[in-house]
């Protein structure tokens, strides 16, 4: 199985390297007009499934900088799931602050608004504990966001992505992943899409997804990996970006500890007003 050497960027745009000329190999780009990580601009204006992701921001009380990550909206019976990556709601084990979500984020314009989020969730492997290896099986989180006087978010977004609990070693092919890269090449608030066949990363646990036809660069964490119209997996992480020969880290919706997880979830918030 494949060895897991990981870019920590992905969580802050500030981190970002200079990258070479090309990440994946053109043979390995799946992405029609795909640049030199996989990746090329979603076009504008997102609709569709698309118009269900956006980006979670937050701030680290301790350092006093905010974060941005991707996130999508979930389907539920509470209408106010978010799903993303745990690594986004809480950085190094510290709960993020000021949490607000942004679905169909074009270009610094809120489309659908802001929703604060109101509650999170994150595997308890996550409490207290900074980025590891170990831990991208469950590197998935749920944020439930307020309701607003014209309703809850789904009722404004459409239904949210349903979430498919594929299990450890089922590969998946043409998956579709969307988040909002930041750095030297790319904007931060514009949604680029990779479309990547993904194979099982480790052999011990709920297992992760790898692909090498993308290579997520910073701001692309929680981002959905899209497949046969529900939700896979959310982008955890990335080898380092100097790679010539990157991969991006998926973590499945698959386990046992993300089922209970939503279930909980749901419920809670579907007594929120």
């Amino acid at each position: 199985m494949l060895r897991l050497v990981l870019c920590l960027a992905l969580l802050d745009p500030s981190g970002v390297a200079e990258v070479p000329r090309r990440n994946i190999p053109a043979r390995e780009v799946l992405t029609p007009q795909g640049d030199r990580l996989g990746y090329a601009p979603v076009p504008r204006p997102y609709t569709g499934t698309r118009r269900l992701t956006g980006v979670l921001v937050g701030r680290d009380r301790e350092t006093g900088r905010h974060i941005t990550c991707g996130g999508t909206v979930v389907r539920s019976r509470s209408r106010s799931l978010v799903l993303t990556a745990a690594h986004c709601l809480r950085n190094h084990g510290r709960m993020l602050e000021q949490l607000a979500f942004l679905p169909g984020y074009d270009r610094g314009r809120p489309v659908e608004g802001v929703w604060p989020v109101e509650r999170t969730w994150v595997p308890s492997r996550w409490r207290g504990r900074g980025f590891a290896p170990d831990l991208l099986p469950y590197d998935v989180g749920l944020a439930g966001v307020s309701a607003k006087p014209r309703g809850r978010l789904e009722d404004l977004t459409g239904r949210g992505l349903r979430p498919l609990p594929t299990r450890r070693g089922t590969p998946l092919r043409g998956l579709e992943l969307l988040g909002y890269p930041a750095g030297k090449q790319y904007p931060g608030n514009r949604m680029y899409r990779c479309v990547g066949d993904a194979v099982e990363g480790k052999e011990r646990g709920p297992g992760v997804l790898v692909t090498r036809n993308c290579h997520a660069a910073a701001g692309g964490s929680g981002g959905p990996a899209l497949y046969e119209g529900g939700v896979a997996g959310v982008v955890s992480s990335s080898s380092p970006l100097r790679d010539d020969k990157g991969f991006t880290v998926l973590s499945r919706l698959g386990s046992r500890t993300f089922t209970r997880m939503y279930e909980q979830a749901d419920r809670i918030m579907l007594r929120s007003k």
